[in-house]
């Protein structure tokens, strides 16, 4: 009993943080007349009620939490906060179906990039910056509100961080506490956001724009204010910026703070993550330019690198930004970018799907599989710069990524029943389990998922949902043997 009260006391203090939240599109909304202030301040008011209740109902509660309580708080806490952040939407947009506000709530705080709506040209500057603000705050927002503000309060906010950051974290380097260490990590994505912003306005975009996009481009969100993306904006070099600094937001951001502490490059050279990520997509990215090229799509090969460099990144990245139409494309670059969503990615960066560094060890298994074939009685052990990898990680690997692709089978043959077709069925699953935003076909960058029926856009949502918590705190739940004591 004690743990539900713990729970509700938790989920009131992230009740009030959203409709903190909500003052800055309120305020938005005011300044500028758009017509959702209304909306915002209904919004607000009825977010703070809830969570101020669910808080101080529980205040004098024992603020400790089991190891099952913590992974429910994380089902709980990504499951239910994006039913609150629809509440400006339903109230601002009448004929948008709770199913549909549910869909692009859980978009933004995945930070996946789907979105259901459009006319965004012209919709309120207030209702697309919360769109970009709850893709910027889950970014990072919600990790550090779970490792540094909780533990304060006496709540443990290690389930969230965990969910969030498998693999190598450089703790040697990181401060030793785990709130400083959030606040680190925080003022590095803070700080790079504003750097972001500020270069998007050189290169050519207004205030708001560049506030939005980078926003979105550093939480790989990939949310825009406007329904063609940035190919709206048809700017070499505001697609250069946002390029970089969505590449800068798919690495682990304990290297950027190691660097920008040290203020060296040494820190990335010798993240082999990094590197691994980099050589990766930017080899794609040459590839993907000579296909497109050669295919006839593009006139000359600067055009084509262009334009399949900015939509490779973004889509590798898991972002989800589109400067053209590559639905149109031919077959092998899009499948190809999907592809790279999938494990692109580093650990503790914002990204999403297998990540890198799973994608390294899975690598050299399997090549040290090889070596005890051929020398079944030799002793090498598993290293990752200059690191053994235990067979605990190892096996704990394997066994995510045995569950990320039946997961993905299970849902594409979901989507499959309710008679989608199979590129749509399969591009909308990857796309939105790895957190990538747009897929092909019926869902392609030049439409969106408002195509979906109300099955089809729960089932997606749902993907969503379970990539964002790395399978695991979700699945977990369901096993028996995980409640008993």
């Amino acid at each position: 009993m004690g743990s539900i009260f713990t729970l509700v006391h938790v989920l009131g203090l992230v009740a009030l943080g959203f409709s903190g939240l909500m003052t800055s599109c309120l305020a938005t909304s005011y300044i500028n007349h758009d017509g959702a202030t209304q909306a915002f301040w209904d919004s607000t008011v009825i977010a703070f009620s809830i969570g101020a209740v669910m808080f101080l109902s529980t205040l004098k509660t024992q603020k400790k939490l089991s190891r099952q309580a913590g992974f429910l708080l994380v089902a709980m806490t990504w499951s239910l906060s994006p039913m609150l952040c629809t509440l400006p939407l339903l109230l601002h947009f009448p004929n948008l179906s709770v199913v549909d506000a549910y869909f692009e709530t859980m978009s933004a705080l995945t930070t996946t990039g789907a979105t259901v709506l459009a006319g965004l040209d012209d919709y309120p500057m207030s209702i697309n910056l919360w769109r970009s603000e709850l893709n910027w705050i889950a970014g990072m927002g919600i990790i550090i509100f779970a490792v540094a503000i909780l533990p304060i309060l006496g709540i443990g906010g290690m389930q969230l961080y965990k969910a969030e950051t498998p693999g190598s974290v450089k703790e040697s380097d990181l401060p030793p506490r785990i709130a400083q260490t959030a606040k680190a990590l925080w003022l590095v994505y803070a700080g790079i956001t504003a750097a972001c912003i500020v270069s998007l306005k050189i290169a050519g975009m207004g205030w708001f724009d560049a506030i939005c996009h980078a926003f979105s481009a550093m939480s790989l969100g990939g949310m825009s204010t406007h329904d063609n993306s940035v190919g709206f904006f048809d700017s070499v070099p505001i697609e250069v910026v946002l390029t970089v600094f969505q590449l800068m937001a798919a690495i682990n951001f304990a290297t950027h703070f190691i660097a920008l502490r040290k203020l060296s490059f040494k820190p990335y050279l010798g993240d082999m993550e990094a590197l691994s990520f980099l050589t990766l997509v930017l080899s794609s990215c040459l590839f993907a330019a000579g296909v497109l090229q050669y295919e006839g799509v593009y006139p000359d090969y600067l055009t084509a690198l262009r334009h399949a460099s900015f939509n490779l990144v973004t889509i590798a990245t898991d972002s989800g930004f589109a400067s053209q139409d590559f639905n149109q494309w031919p077959i092998f670059v899009p499948i190809w970018m999907l592809f790279l969503s999938c494990l692109s990615a580093s650990s503790g960066s914002t990204g999403g799907g297998i990540r890198m560094i799973r994608t390294i060890i899975l690598i050299k298994q399997a090549r040290l599989e090889m070596f005890k074939f051929i020398h079944p009685f030799a002793i090498r052990p598993m290293k990752i710069g200059g690191s053994v990898i235990s067979n605990n990680i190892i096996t704990s690997v394997m066994g995510f990524i045995f569950l990320y692709f039946i997961c993905i089978v299970i849902l594409i043959f979901s989507l499959l029943l309710t008679g989608l077709d199979f590129l749509t069925s399969f591009s909308a699953i990857i796309a939105c389990f790895n957190n990538a935003g747009p897929g092909l076909n019926l869902v392609g960058p030049a439409s969106n998922y408002s195509v979906l029926s109300d099955a089809q856009t729960m089932i997606c949502t749902f993907a969503m949902l379970l990539g964002r918590v790395q399978i695991f705190s979700i699945v977990i739940l369901f096993v028996p043997e995980f409640w008993r004591k």
